[in-house]
């Protein structure tokens, strides 16, 4: 048997980490003769660790996750003109060339998951929206709200200064964006239709019994409203249960997690040599990957959405 394509997904801390679940779920349904696991690499070692999937060439492609998003940006030969909008990288995508050459392309699928959450669950087109955070996940938002239309968009971050370059993206994406300050989301959240948490794991825990602590004491109640929370462990999280409490309807991150890994999958088939097997086989890929992390499976025009 030959020696298995490698792939992997990247991040610190990456132990809790469901990709390689659902990744070799969708390979061995596909039949593709790929491993993938899941590697710690730290933002100072991501250089390095890229330099060695360059000389192996024994690479399909990588994910990659928090903290890694904007450093891969700027690690990787080539962008798609997402990635480079967004200077944020979720995916690497990995050819080598006869002469034995290795190019990395870093694209994005954080937006078709976010994109698809949203809908799965209901979200209105056309919304206001909020965005908790203001890193390479946040980035992937703005570029998804957009997408639905969004007719305002208030990304709350804690330092605006570092947060400068989610305008230019606004900007390039021709999408209104405000930046405010995190202190005072939480009084404020029960207005939007839709909020995105891209905060880490129980990184929202103190606004979400602030949040809850308002709206119970204005006996305030939301209507339709969406929370996408982009943590997914533990879940639910303490900002899920304030939302759901309050009557909105949550999403949680490993939705999210799901529809971007669809997205990787196709383009890791064709990468590695399979074409499009992976979009021909769309439906059966993502009900797959639904099992391996206990997501219920989706119906026909769900699944055509992630497609």
């Amino acid at each position: 048997m030959n020696t298995p394509l490698q792939g992997a997904v990247l991040g610190h801390p990456i132990g809790h980490s469901k990709s390689p679940a659902l990744h070799n779920a969708a390979y061995a349904l596909l039949g593709a003769n790929f491993s993938y696991r899941a590697i710690d690499v730290e933002v100072p070692g991501l250089a390095g660790f890229l330099a060695q999937v360059r000389a192996e060439g024994n690479w399909y492609g990588l994910s990659v996750t928090m903290p890694l998003k904007n450093e891969a940006a700027e690690l990787v030969d080539e962008l798609t003109a997402v990635a480079r909008v967004l200077a944020s990288v979720n995916t690497i995508i990995a050819t080598t060339n006869d002469a034995g050459t290795t190019t990395l392309r870093g694209e994005n699928t954080d937006v078709a998951g976010i994109v698809n959450a949203l809908r799965h669950a209901g979200a209105r087109e056309r919304p206001r929206a909020a965005i908790l955070g203001g890193g390479g996940t946040a980035v992937a938002a703005v570029a998804a709200l957009a997408q639905l239309g969004a007719v305002e968009t208030v990304v709350f971050v804690r330092n605006p200064a570092k947060a400068a370059g989610t305008l230019d993206v606004a900007a390039a994406l021709d999408t209104p964006v405000a930046l405010e300050l995190f202190e005072g989301a939480a009084h404020v959240l029960g207005g939007f239709d839709v909020v995105i948490s891209t905060l880490p794991p129980r990184g929202a825990d103190g606004l979400a019994a602030e949040f809850a602590a308002d709206m119970h004491a204005r006996g305030a109640m939301l209507e339709r409203a969406v929370l996408l929370d982009v943590a997914y462990d533990p879940w639910p999280s303490a900002l899920a249960q304030a939302w759901e409490s309050c009557g909105g309807t949550v999403v949680a991150g490993i939705e999210m997690l799901l529809y971007q890994g669809v997205e990787q999958v196709k383009l890791f088939a064709e990468a590695g040599g399979y074409g499009t097997l992976a979009t021909d086989q769309v439906g059966d890929v993502i009900n797959v990957m639904c099992d391996a992390i206990g997501v219920h499976r989706r119906n026909p025009h769900e699944q055509n959405m992630a497609g």
